[in-house]
């Protein structure tokens, strides 16, 4: 950027510029150079009306009314954010443009993603009879086009697609190359974790590698949200076709169970990954809409949820004298990672949604509740695999889940802190957003460890 207009302005401007920001920089049209161009020439103009003596938010309000008589992004931010008055100075009554390009390409990749899970079959290695193929390579198989879609749309530098295109290539070298016993666990882990880690580099293609940027962070926190919700629409309607298939053909006598076990559901999982990348694009602003009311009513469940286990948990550790044998059970600890995850994701899922200049309300307040149940079921899950560690030995299934909770207890420690003092109005939400980013390159590097250090670690087994 040029000159240095930041020093000027007070934090209401500085969040109002950052959710203008964080609106243009998700346009394909524009790089994050331009993105820069384009503040930095906003901050200069505000800078001049506030020194010619209009208050921070009335030079805020001009300067975007002139930056969005020369600039069509500007124009469509406003349009989009109809709560904004700003809105009402710069909205033209231009039919808005369609956001639908890209289907070719989408179409193009899903079905070269639902080819690359059967191209296989083609050397007798299928799902019934692949022995450890699938388990090893399923993710490397389906992933790269995801990466391939986004990198194509971003028009991504060559630096850009290498930084993406090297974990796949080491992931897909590991996965070969490591000696994994049948039936292994760290290969279960390997995969799961090479999932999570190919997952998170999508994200450095879905930013156009702008990584340091915190908005750009939560931007794909965003994504991924979004995709799962259609991702899980995707599956319910291809649950829907797939009963169809079987009744109908169930109909006329004939047994469609084979073409729905080898091509139905291995392709359409396959396609469904790319098709509903494509969809977030493309519908983007219906998901939007959906996005707050999915927060807000999952959050209070949640939130119940962590309660009751709190008050059970307490409750059988009185009766039994031993919190450790209440919680030492294997199945329930997955289950409770499995909740702090997904409790996580939905703290993420809801800040991503949410106004960056909206005062905090009710549903902050009950989002601390839900972190703080969090942190103390965090803490009851770590006491139970430290005392099971310390009872049946180390194992990787262990040491990786204790890992995970040792993060997730350090953003949930975080994330309550800045949290109340958000809530407080002791600190703006860019603060808790910078936090709950930061740790997106953490669960990266946990995810590696766990796929490159542990099978070898652990033999193999």
């Amino acid at each position: 950027m040029g000159t240095d207009f930041g020093g000027m302005l007070d934090s209401g401007t500085e969040q109002q510029i950052s959710a203008w920001r964080g609106y243009v920089s998700r346009r394909e049209a524009i790089d994050g150079r331009d993105v820069d161009e384009l503040e930095d020439h906003l901050r200069g103009e505000i800078a001049r009306l506030a020194a010619s003596g209009l208050d921070p938010d009335e030079a805020f309000l001009v300067a975007v009314k002139r930056l969005g008589a020369l600039d069509d992004l500007s124009r469509e931010f406003a349009r989009e954010h109809s709560e904004r008055l700003w809105k009402q100075l710069m909205f033209a009554d231009e039919p808005a443009a369609p956001r639908a390009g890209g289907l070719a390409l989408a179409v193009g990749l899903a079905t070269g993603a639902a080819i690359a899970v059967k191209v296989p079959a083609l050397f007798g290695i299928d799902f019934t009879s692949s022995g450890d193929f699938y388990p090893r390579f399923l993710p490397l198989l389906i992933l790269p086009f995801v990466a391939a879609y986004f990198l194509v749309r971003r028009r991504a530098s060559l630096t850009t697609t290498l930084i993406v295109a090297a974990p796949f290539a080491l992931a897909a070298v590991l996965m070969a190359v490591y000696p994994f016993a049948p039936d292994a666990a760290t290969l279960v882990l390997a995969t799961t974790h090479c999932a999570v880690a190919l997952w998170l580099v999508i994200g450095i293609a879905y930013v156009n590698g702008r990584v340091g940027s915190s908005r750009a962070r939560m931007d794909f926190i965003r994504f991924t949200g979004e995709w799962v919700v259609y991702l899980a629409l995707i599956a319910l309607g291809g649950g829907v076709l797939i009963a169809l298939t079987m009744g109908v053909f169930a109909a006329i006598g004939v047994d469609a169970g084979m073409f729905v076990q080898d091509w139905m559901l291995p392709c359409g999982v396959a396609g469904a990954v790319v098709v509903a990348a494509w969809l977030v694009e493309a519908k983007q602003s219906v998901i939007e809409n959906i996005a707050p009311v999915l927060t807000k009513l999952f959050t209070p469940l949640f939130t119940l949820l962590l309660l009751a286990f709190i008050v059970a948990g307490i409750v059988q550790g009185i009766s039994t004298a031993s919190g450790v044998e209440v919680f030492g059970q294997r199945d329930l600890l997955i289950l409770f990672d499995v909740v702090l995850v997904v409790v996580v994701g939905l703290l993420l899922y809801a800040q991503s949604a949410r106004d960056p200049l909206a005062p905090p309300s009710w549903f902050d307040r009950m989002q601390l509740v839900m972190v703080a149940a969090a942190i103390v079921v965090d803490l009851m899950v770590l006491i139970a695999m430290i005392g099971r560690i310390a009872e049946w030995g180390a194992s990787p299934n262990k040491l990786a889940s204790l890992g995970l909770n040792v993060i997730l207890l350090a953003n949930l420690a975080g994330a309550a802190w800045l949290q109340l003092r958000f809530a407080m109005h002791r600190a703006p939400l860019e603060r808790l957003e910078r936090w709950q980013t930061a740790f997106l390159p953490v669960y990266l590097a946990w995810a590696a460890i766990v796929v490159i250090v542990f099978p070898p670690a652990f033999g193999y087994v």
